[in-house]
């Protein structure tokens, strides 16, 4: 008898998707506005993030697709996908958490997450961070996702 091996291939698919998009962040415009926003937003790594202070907001600005490959924590979590922020970050934190709020954006490779971070912070949030280069950088630091089971 054979034994069934499963391969879970979405964190590669992602990383896929990520490739795809890449030429968009290769233009100068784009990378002179990378440029202005990490030197309005701070950015913290890993090890700075402490998923138990539930004090913290934690906002995934990925798309639903890729929020199911993992997040951070259900605690405290929302998403909000990058291209719908401006539309609903007024209805969806200020209403329940206020502008004072500690948000912490993320996304997968970190550009929507500090670009996130930045128009936030131009729409009066004031304490602001970003997760820096997201949840590769997450990964990379041996750190673990939360999924639907567990």
């Amino acid at each position: 008898m054979t034994e069934e091996v499963i391969v879970d291939n979405a964190h590669s698919d992602l990383q896929e998707l990520a490739d795809r998009r890449a030429e968009v962040y290769l233009t100068e415009q784009f990378q002179n506005l990378m440029q202005e926003a990490a030197q309005m937003v701070k950015q913290i790594e890993p090890s700075e993030l402490d998923l138990t202070d539930q004090s913290i907001l934690l906002l995934d600005v990925r798309e639903p697709e890729e929020f199911a490959s993992g997040y951070l924590r259900k605690e405290n979590h929302l998403t909000i996908p990058r291209g719908r922020l401006e539309f609903v970050a007024i209805k969806k934190i200020h209403e329940k958490y206020g502008h004072d709020v500690k948000i912490v954006t993320y996304c997968f490779k970190g550009p929507r997450g500090l670009l996130a971070a930045y128009q936030l912070k131009k729409m009066g949030f004031k304490n602001v961070i970003n997760l820096r280069d997201g949840l590769v950088n997450w990964l990379a630091s041996g750190k673990t996702l939360k999924s639907y089971f567990g």
